[in-house]
């Protein structure tokens, strides 16, 4: 038999091209730090999800000894033999941090996003979901079977409005993320939390991007808004603030068995390998001991903002590390994000798919290793380039 034609790929990344959408790959030669070397050149890097400058440096050599000691792949799925102690100390450090009865380790934040969407609800169910979730609830909510229903992003009136009339389903489930991954904003948790309870509806929020640097333990946007009882599935990453891999879910035990029986990228995937999770017990350590971390890196955020906006800068409703530009239009985003780039600065240029139409943007992502000085020039910078326009 004869394979099928790829020729339209072609049509298809040409489209990309004359739309300014199209992506392409790069090549990053340093450790990821405050600085970096991507294709042959230097930037300040303010393009890392490691939001307290824990990627670089501060885990190896828990990582080191744990393959010395545990070796590198765990050779099977966790079901089988690929779960190993270091694995369940992890799991239950987490439990710990997060003050719930357990948690369940996962390959990554994808995965535990699609599994635990997947696991809680299906046919004859109905999920709620805010209309700028990430990609991996998205997915989740489509693989899942259940009617989806997409809410303008932290609308909580729309919401409101819409539960009523899921009183037919079987199960209603509301997930959001707790800090919006592009536009830096928090969600509306306390209007969520009551009205998950209002209606029996069960409450999950996506804490990739607020673990570790929100709340007073560094728990999250739950804790941030003290709704931590209110929330009845909570997801996070050790990917992010936790500078390593892997995500995780958190809450009752009765969840966490559920899981573990049903979540499919729990129960068929090799589980990550103990060194990992060893990196992730270091990660944990410093979250729970340095504080100042997160405060400082939050402080440097505001002060970033309202130098933005006093350039006249749109940064939407950002209220976190994360920082973005609303620039529009495309084209016009990438040509920045170059210019920042012939500058000195690694600031990413966000289009559609990652946004909705119309709205492209330059996300500024703040860590604890970025120096005053980096963002006095990174603000400077962005000033030239608003000059020349």
């Amino acid at each position: 038999m004869s394979q099928p034609s790829l020729d339209w790929i072609d049509d298809e990344l040409r489209e990309l091209d004359s739309t300014g959408l199209r992506r392409r790959l790069a090549t990053r030669t340093s450790a990821q730090w405050a600085t970096i070397t991507v294709d042959g050149s230097e930037f300040i890097n303010f393009s890392s999800n490691d939001y307290l400058g824990l990627a670089g440096k501060c885990l190896n050599d828990a990582v080191i000894e744990a393959i010395k000691s545990c070796g590198w792949g765990s050779g099977a799925s966790p079901l089988v033999t690929g779960r190993g102690s270091l694995h369940a100390r992890l799991e239950a450090a987490l439990a710990e941090f997060e003050s719930t009865e357990s948690a369940l380790l996962f390959p990554s934040g994808f995965a535990a996003n699609v599994g635990t969407i997947t696991s809680l609800a299906g046919k004859g169910d109905v999920i709620f979901s805010d209309a700028k979730n990430h990609a991996s609830i998205i997915d989740g909510c489509r693989l899942s079977g259940a009617r989806t229903q997409i809410y303008p992003h932290g609308d909580i009136d729309y919401l409101r409005m819409m539960l009523p009339q899921a009183h037919a389903f079987r199960r209603r489930l509301i997930v959001t993320d707790g800090l919006f991954s592009m536009d830096g904003d928090l969600a509306p948790l306390c209007d969520l939390a009551a009205l998950a309870e209002q209606f029996g509806a069960m409450l999950m929020v996506d804490e990739a991007h607020a673990t570790g640097v929100f709340g007073d333990h560094g728990r999250g946007t739950v804790e941030h808004w003290g709704v931590e009882d209110g929330v009845h599935v909570r997801v996070g990453t050790l990917s992010k603030a936790a500078g390593s891999i892997g995500g995780f879910v958190a809450g009752t035990q009765t969840l966490i068995d559920w899981l573990a029986n049903r979540a499919r990228s729990y129960v068929f995937s090799t589980a990550p390998p103990a060194a990992i999770a060893a990196a992730g017990l270091a990660a944990l350590q410093r979250i729970e001991s340095e504080p100042h971390r997160r405060t400082e890196l939050l402080t440097r955020a505001d002060q970033l903002r309202h130098k933005l906006i006093a350039l006249g800068c749109d940064v939407g409703e950002s209220a976190s590390q994360i920082v973005p530009i609303i620039i529009g239009d495309p084209q016009a985003t990438m040509r920045h994000a170059a210019s920042l780039r012939e500058s000195g600065f690694f600031v990413p240029g966000i289009r559609p798919p990652t946004v909705p139409e119309g709205e492209s943007l330059l996300r500024i992502s703040l860590t604890y290793n970025h120096t005053d000085e980096m963002i006095r020039t990174l603000v400077e910078a962005i000033d030239r380039l608003l000059t020349v326009q």
